[in-house]
């Protein structure tokens, strides 16, 4: 049987996911939207796929069909609370919503509904995560003590932005990108990862800041640095660094009792995760200079190739919410997930100089491994 999916949104992003529902068998477009009518256009005669007049005939004419919500980031709660209004399940790019009150208040239509309300990155269903995953409940690091991620993505004002441009011909919206926060729209890439092994986070210490006034367009712009602790309720002590100011690094490093996991490119469904057994060598204690690769049973899921900076299958949370609502069993990226990733992601990037400890109000539990991981 078919599932259906509707893009709410064509922009730079959406060309993602129509390269990654390429690699997807059983799923289909049924419907798109978007305010920009000659963007819609392009979008649809270069993917062929259906557009529709507007936001209300997108839902009019696709009952049943999931709403894959990637408008920009201010206009998720607006979009997402009519589509639930309307009694259709949610996909939304991150974040959720763009304050803590606009996202609990999702989440309670979602429950009230009974609906489902997933957000990206889907990327803790991907191999690389499940891999780390794996290795963590098998204990081949031993204890997990601490964690050390990064997503700094290089001095992005100085990039050659204006030349990015999505396979239909999108620009990347730098004025966006600037004012939502490499934050906003970077940290769930790890915290995704995180909260999926260990569940919730219990208390968030973090600063934030931006160092780079001068970027172009119009502001006022987001933080452009930000760096957290993690506590979790039930999990190593972990540091995440977000930033569009350090050289880039997207890497991840678990210290064990017996020695390091670690993996270096977070948008990679594929990318390597490896051990580094601890070892004495003429009394210097050091990590293994030949770290072994840790790899899962093959086949995992469907791959999709390198475009841009990414190696990732946007469609897996999509399908995941797709396959949850067919088989009747819980998703896997669920509403308390969703919300749990968005308190804290909030938090780091609203953190400031000043905010200190901050303590989550909500929660949720560690994901279930995927089939072929456990």
């Amino acid at each position: 049987m078919t599932k259906q999916v509707c893009l709410l949104g064509c922009g730079f992003v959406a060309d993602l996911y129509m390269r990654s529902l390429a690699a997807m068998d059983g799923i289909e477009v049924v419907g798109v939207f978007d305010l920009n009518t000659d963007r819609l256009t392009t979008f649809c005669s270069f993917w062929n796929v259906p557009h529709k007049s507007s936001f209300e005939a997108l839902l009019a004419d696709t009952p049943g069909a999931l709403i894959v919500n990637l408008t920009n980031p201010s206009a998720h709660f607006e979009t997402s609370k009519a589509c639930l209004l309307a009694g259709r399940h949610v996909y939304s790019e991150k974040p959720l919503a763009m304050t803590v009150e606009d996202a609990k208040s999702l989440h309670a239509l979602a429950t009230e509904k009974g609906l489902m309300l997933a957000s990206a990155p889907c990327s803790s269903l991907g191999e690389a995560a499940q891999t780390f995953g794996h290795a963590l409940r098998t204990n081949i690091a031993g204890t997990p003590r601490a964690i050390y991620a990064e997503l700094d993505d290089g001095f992005i004002p100085q990039a050659a932005y204006r030349k990015w441009l999505s396979e239909s011909g999108a620009p990347w919206p730098f004025e966006d990108e600037f004012q939502v926060g490499c934050t906003l729209e970077h940290a769930g890439y790890y915290l995704g990862w995180l909260i999926s092994w260990f569940g919730s986070v219990r208390t968030v210490v973090a600063a934030s800041a931006e160092t780079i006034p001068e970027k172009e367009g119009n502001g006022p712009f987001a933080p452009d640095l930000s760096i957290a602790t993690l506590f979790f309720e039930n999990g190593p002590v972990t540091r995440l660094t977000c930033s569009i100011v350090a050289p880039h690094d997207h890497s991840i490093r678990i210290t064990g009792d017996k020695g390091v996991l670690s993996c270096k490119a977070a948008w990679d469904n594929s990318a390597k995760v490896s051990f580094a057994k601890r070892m004495t060598v003429r009394r210097r204690l050091m990590e293994n200079p030949f770290p072994k690769r840790i790899k899962l049973a093959q086949p995992t899921h469907p791959k999709v190739k390198r475009w841009g900076a990414a190696a990732m299958n946007f469609m897996l949370g999509p399908a995941e919410v797709l396959d949850a609502l067919q088989t009747g069993r819980p998703c896997r990226l669920s509403n308390d997930f969703a919300l749990h990733m968005t308190e804290v992601t909030l938090a780091i990037q609203n953190a400031g100089e000043h905010s200190g400890a901050q303590k989550m109000t909500t929660n949720c539990q560690p994901m279930e491994p995927m089939p072929w991981a456990k």
